[in-house]
């Protein structure tokens, strides 16, 4: 029972870690309906940027996370309005070949100037733990999981309690609406895919201190943010925690009860399982 319940917690951590993965290209997907397959090119720069806060100005990556956040808002909201706002109401099959190149372009860039050594933000609390109710718990997994609740919180109040995020809703739900109440699409985009690219810094900044990292990640990172955004649903940031939660726990069952190698096989299974049972996902309206 004690291993169990130590599994359960492993795997809550994890997953709120993933459900923050997964919230920047659920916003974009759902709000541009852009699917950003270089969403994970984004977390690994985002990593980059936590680790060499880290190392040259020896800024915890907790403290540089605001930094990280804001230089790929910058860079996301540059691409979309000058590039990706060029093919915006082109086919989807358009955009996800130039999300597709510029994944590419980005990982490969990333190598030459990173290398493709092995990386980890590793602050001196970094092995810490300490116990709840019983269960062991690593501080760090702790902490990435508090700050991506936090996060959540706050995209959730700026969604639903802000002029910015009804102009959101507005864009996502009927964009001839909007503009007929005065909501200017390119910048709501613009806006849109720089906060998606942010949550993605975070996502980077607690990934690099959570787990190793090399320009290499992303495709990997963008599939199971994908996976996630399916489970739970676009219409909510709720519905991406609770798919990442979901995915989290999933994974941590399978590594005990089947093996390790199998995570990723249980993760997509259900992904294949509730496009067939429920398309709009565990939290979305049934059609």
């Amino acid at each position: 029972m004690a291993l169990l319940l130590q599994v359960l917690a492993n795997g809550i951590l994890l997953g709120g870690l993933y459900a923050l993965m997964a919230l920047g290209l659920a916003l974009v997907w759902g709000v541009l309906n852009i699917v950003n397959l270089a969403h994970g090119a984004f977390i690994m720069l985002g990593a980059y940027a936590s680790y060499y806060l880290f190392t040259l100005l020896h800024l915890d990556p907790f403290a540089a996370l605001p930094l990280c956040m804001l230089a790929l808002f910058l860079f996301g909201y540059l691409l979309q309005r000058h590039v990706l706002n060029l093919i915006v109401r082109a086919p989807m099959f358009n955009t996800l070949l130039v999300t597709f190149g510029l994944d590419v372009v980005l990982t490969y860039l990333a190598q030459i100037v990173f290398s493709a050594d092995f990386r980890v933000v590793n602050p001196g609390y970094a092995g810490a733990n300490f116990a709840l109710a019983g269960v062991t718990l690593p501080l760090v997994r702790a902490l990435a999981f508090a700050v991506a609740l936090v996060l959540t919180f706050a995209l959730w109040l700026l969604l639903a309690h802000t002029r910015l995020g009804r102009a959101v809703r507005a864009c996502a739900h009927n964009l001839v609406a909007a503009r007929l109440y005065g909501v200017e699409p390119r910048t709501v985009y613009a806006l849109t895919f720089g906060l998606g690219a942010a949550l993605a810094g975070a996502a980077g900044d607690l990934y690099g201190v959570v787990s190793q990292f090399n320009p290499y990640i992303g495709d990997a990172l963008t599939a199971k943010s994908f996976a996630i955004s399916i489970i739970g649903g676009l219409e909510n940031p709720l519905g991406v925690v609770v798919g990442g939660l979901f995915l989290g726990i999933l994974e941590s069952l399978t590594s005990l009860y089947v093996g390790p190698t199998y995570t990723d096989v249980a993760s997509f299974g259900v992904l294949v399982l509730v496009l067939i049972v429920r398309p709009k996902g565990l939290l979305g309206r049934a059609t």
